[in-house]
């Protein structure tokens, strides 16, 4: 009777300790973003992963500042007629953690990772669909959570001629200068 009360006890704390901790994909809210609506055949365009971070969790940068820590990464996986460019991250910023004496770099609050594509003289036209990959680990100030792999899709319009294409979601993409 003992050894069945110690095991209620401990499956009960246990539930209760996992109901506190969340699960990475409930920390990172990625949403993404076309930069041209519709985009054009024989053009660039880019896709934005925006990453919206719960506060109180933060995820290693791209460039992760030890080997051991799992870096933030967004792959593509193009159909016939689009090229991928060299992706995007944005810089990270360093912070201290109490488990670390090294400052880490980390995304916090909302980081936009970019993808570049071109779309070529032969994509074809229409509704398009682009799966992504995101890739990611989400610690707060106590836990590092497991590594989270997230599916993620793009929908975006491939028009014809250049002079079709729109600009969309300027405040996901920079400026040319």
């Amino acid at each position: 009777m003992k050894l069945a009360w110690i095991l209620v006890v401990a499956v009960l704390t246990a539930a209760a300790a996992s109901s506190q901790v969340p699960s990475g994909r409930d920390v990172v809210s990625p949403s993404t973003y076309p930069s041209m609506e519709p985009a054009a055949r024989g053009s660039e365009f880019q896709i934005a992963v925006v990453l919206t971070i719960r506060d109180g969790f933060h995820v290693n940068a791209h460039q992760a500042s030890a080997n051991y820590l799992i870096p933030t990464e967004v792959k593509a996986e193009l159909p016939p007629g689009f090229k991928l460019g060299e992706v995007e991250y944005p810089k990270g910023e360093l912070h201290t953690f109490p488990f670390s004496k090294q400052p880490l770099n980390v995304y916090q609050g909302q980081a936009v990772v970019r993808v570049p594509v071109t779309a070529l003289a032969n994509a074809p036209l229409g509704g398009q669909h682009l799966p992504l990959k995101l890739h990611y680990q989400a610690c707060n100030n106590e836990v590092c959570l497991p590594p989270t792999t997230l599916n993620l899709d793009v929908a975006f319009t491939i028009a014809a001629t250049p002079s079709a294409a729109r600009p969309a979601h300027g405040e996901f993409f920079r400026n040319p200068e």
